[in-house]
Order: C-alpha cells, then sequence, then structure tokens
C-alpha cells in the first residue's frame, strides 16, 4: 500500500511540475504554435494539473526521441477511443454519456497544425470499433424495435450499428426492422451475441459473434426450449450486479457454450448477408475489459485472416460456462469460408500459461499483443502489463524487452502506430513521464522514444497536411 501511494504521489508532483506556471486557456493549440517545422505525428494526451484534466493533441517530427509537451497542444474533450481513418482523419469517438462529450474529428493543416471539422455528433454507446470503407463503424448490442416484443413485454436484442462518413461528415445509426441486424439466436442456439472487431477483408466484414447467454427474450422463446439441460438453475432470480457484469431477472447471463468460437462474415456496413465460420479450436474470439470487447479477429496482405481467442471463459464461476481450451490462434485462409485445419497454435504453451488482453496486427504476418502477468483462475485479479510479439508464420511468440519494469506499468496506449518495421506504441509509468517506445518488430526489442510531458496518452499515429 505504502509503494501505491508513493507512486501516485509521485504522479501528482510531475503533473503539477509541468503545469504549474498553465492555465487552461493558455492551451491554444492550432497554428498559434506553428514553427515551421514538419510535425506528422499526433499523439492524444491527457494531463491532470490542479485538479483540473485537460485533453490535448500533439504533433511532433519524430517519435524515436526528444519531448513533446501540451503547450503545443490543441485542446479538445478527449475520447473513449481514438481512431486514425488512414492518415486523413482522426476520430475521438466518445459515448456521450453524462459528461463525457461528443464526438467530432480533425485534420491536419499545411503547416502540420490540428484542427477540428465542424461536424459533432452525440455517438450511442459502443461496445468495439472498426473501420469499413468510408465509415468509421461502431456497433454494440441493445434492446431492439419495440415493434418486436412478445407476448410478455420483453424485446429482442439487436445489433445497434453507428455509421460516421468521414468523407461526408455524416452521422447514421440503424433503427429499424431489419431482420439482419437481430442479435437474438444469432449462431443457431437460441443465445444472443455481441460483436467484437470489424476487420474489413476485401469487401466483406469479419467480425467474431460473442455469445452472451439467452436475454429475457430467449429465455421465454419456445417455451424455454434454448436452455440446456440440466443448466435451468443459471436463469436470474432477480435483477443484481453492477456495471457490464449487471443482469436483469429471467435472464441466463453468460454463454451456455463456452467452448467454441463464431466468426460472422457480412457483405457491407448494413450486416447484410451473413454468414457463419465456426471452430471447436478455440473460445470466443474477444479481448474484454469492462464494457469493451476488443478486436481478435486481423487481415493480413495476404488475404489470409487470423484469429485469436484468449479463452476469457476460464474466469467463469459456474464450471458449466468454463471453457476447457487454451488461448490460441486459428486461421481462415484467403477466399475460404471454413477454418484452416492445418492451422492452430496453443499460445499458452508459448507464454507460461497466460493469456492476454489485447492483439494489434503490425504487418508481414506479426502480432503485437498485450500479455497479462499470470494465468486465469476464477475470480483472480490479473493485470496487462507485458508486450509480445506472434510471428504467426513461424508460430513462434517473443515477449518485448526494453521496456520499464512492470511493476512500473500503469498502462498503454489503445492505439499503436506501425511504420517502416517498427511499432510505436505509448507507455504510462508510475514514476516518469508517459513515454512512447520503439519496438523492432523482428527482433521485438523496444528503445525508448518520444517522452510526452502529461499524465496519459491514448494514441499515436501519423497524419498527411489535407488543409
Amino acid at each position: 500500500m505504502k509503494t501505491k501511494i508513493v507512486s501516485k504521489l509521485i504522479i501528482a508532483a510531475l503533473a503539477l511540475v509541468a503545469f504549474a506556471a498553465c492555465k487552461k486557456d493558455d492551451f491554444k493549440g492550432g497554428a498559434d504554435h506553428n514553427d515551421g517545422v514538419a510535425r506528422p505525428y499526433v499523439i492524444a494526451s491527457e494531463g491532470t494539473f490542479s485538479n483540473t484534466t485537460t485533453n490535448a493533441l500533439l504533433t511532433a517530427e519524430s517519435l524515436d526521441g526528444g519531448s513533446v509537451d501540451m503547450e503545443r497542444g490543441l485542446v479538445n474533450d478527449g475520447a473513449s477511443y481514438w481512431v486514425f481513418w488512414g492518415d486523413k482523419y482522426l476520430y475521438a469517438l466518445s459515448y456521450n454519456q453524462g459528461n463525457a462529450g461528443t464526438t467530432r474529428s480533425y485534420v491536419m493543416n499545411s503547416d502540420y497544425t490540428l484542427s477540428a471539422r465542424s461536424a459533432e455528433y452525440a455517438v450511442r454507446r459502443f461496445t468495439t470499433v472498426g473501420i469499413y470503407n468510408s465509415y468509421v463503424m461502431t456497433t454494440s448490442t441493445g434492446d431492439g424495435p419495440k415493434e418486436w416484443a412478445d407476448e410478455y413485454g420483453y424485446l429482442p436484442k439487436s445489433i445497434l450499428v453507428s455509421l460516421l462518413n468521414v468523407e461526408d461528415e455524416t452521422y447514421t445509426t440503424n433503427n429499424t426492422l431489419d431482420e439482419q441486424y437481430l442479435a437474438e439466436n444469432f449462431v443457431g442456439n437460441g443465445e444472443y451475441v455481441t460483436l467484437a472487431g470489424i476487420e474489413q477483408v476485401g469487401d466483406k466484414i469479419y467480425s467474431a459473434a460473442v455469445p452472451m447467454g439467452l436475454s429475457q427474450y430467449g429465455v421465454k422463446s419456445g417455451g424455454g426450449r434454448w436452455i440446456r439441460e440440466g443448466y435451468e438453475d443459471l436463469v436470474k432470480s432477480e435483477a443484481g450486479g453492477s456495471g457490464s457484469g449487471a443482469y436483469k431477472e429471467g435472464e441466463l447471463q453468460w454463454t451456455q457454450y463456452p467452448d467454441e468460437c463464431w466468426i460472422a462474415v457480412f457483405d457491407d456496413e448494413t450486416l447484410s448477408n451473413k454468414q457463419l465460420i465456426r471452430t471447436d479450436k478455440l473460445s470466443y474470439a474477444a479481448g474484454r475489459h469492462k464494457s469493451q470487447y476488443y478486436q481478435m479477429v486481423w487481415g493480413t496482405e495476404s488475404g489470409d485472416v487470423y484469429v485469436f481467442s484468449p479463452s476469457y471463459a476460464k474466469m467463469m464461476s459456474d464450471e458449466r460456462q468454463r471453457t476447457t481450451l487454451p488461448a490460441g490462434v486459428v486461421r481462415i485462409k484467403a477466399g475460404d469460408m471454413a477454418f484452416d485445419d492445418s492451422y492452430y497454435v496453443n499460445l499458452e504453451e508459448l507464454s507460461d500459461g497466460r493469456s492476454f488482453m489485447r492483439t494489434w496486427y503490425i504487418g508481414d504476418s506479426k502480432f503485437l499483443m498485450l500479455m497479462y502477468d499470470s494465468r486465469f483462475e476464477p475470480g483472480k485479479t490479473m493485470v496487462a502489463n507485458q508486450l509480445a510479439i506472434f510471428d504467426a508464420e513461424s508460430m513462434a511468440m517473443t515477449y518485448v524487452s526494453g521496456l520499464p519494469a512492470t511493476d512500473k506499468i500503469s498502462s498503454f496506449g489503445n492505439t499503436p502506430y506501425t511504420e517502416e518495421g517498427k511499432t510505436y506504441i505509448a507507455v504510462t509509468t508510475t514514476d516518469s513521464y508517459p513515454t512512447i517506445y520503439v519496438i523492432d518488430n523482428n527482433s521485438a526489442i523496444a528503445t525508448k522514444g518520444l517522452t510526452v510531458m502529461a499524465t496519459k496518452v491514448g494514441a499515436v499515429g501519423r497524419m498527411i497536411p489535407l488543409l
């Protein structure tokens, strides 16, 4: 406990030093701070000083070293999630819940300063995000249209889609009776699903269909025919839980089928013409943190698709809902609509039994993985404080060296950036400013890069001037 208190005091002291002479109004950003230097790299930062939190977008000429401070930044409302659409636009996605603010996008000017585009959007709640053609696309699962209520008044679960058209600066959502949006009985076992990841492969969308159990609507459907024999006692007798673990009376929370993985393939952003691909080599393919379901489905330059499963169902308290399958990865070969039976890697065998929270594709069939510090066990609290690179061609995993000590790492940025065989990711520690670390994708060796004089960094990327 003493260590934690000291660490918090250090962070507070650093923040006060950095911002002692600043007021929130001093952060003007934009062209006021242009010095004629090309600064194509963009960093989404957050700083807390004098009990006030300020968010700012910073620019830098390099990520390989030096430092940048928030005084040069363009002040913004922050974001729940940052998304770079190529190198042209940066979206600050916000839930628009409480005081979370609205979603808007940013461009880089000809003098390498940043400016906000005019449109603002009240984007609905989302649990996963991705890019498809000209859209930044989000989805979540929630109550469907009231016209589909059953005789008890229960609403079926529906996939709620938000589409941000980056060129037209428009925002649309689905709120229709179109059948393709139904999340109920999505894979044929009566359970509803949520989608994890939106990965464009060719003209198609690939996403993991994560089974969530039986909703009130699903429990009642067909007189309870979707409840597995011997699972009747899992139906909740009263409401309870909190946050992402909240449940209603009459639900059967979490899946009855933890030992299978489903991938949904859609024709386009309307989620039309769904095709399903199943394997029993993996549990469901999603990283999880609170309400977020992180992407584990990735297309490569060859057209092959790799699907990762952290096997989160190992954490279930009830043995019937606990998977027996280890964390692993499988492949869908380019052009196929089935898993490649010849390809399977048990990732726990490569990592001393540990699993992972996040994966990111970094090119050349390599993946950056955010690893946990210990094995999954029901009720156990783990910390994701290590990075590894998995080479899908050689089927080898290498832990990243050169990072700060794991007991000093408090978080990693949500959005790393890759170019020329190197991956740049923000690392926040308890005893210093956040730093962009540069990882060699082949050697898995990290070196210290740009220091950001803030308290947190959410994303890093590169943009080209448009204005």
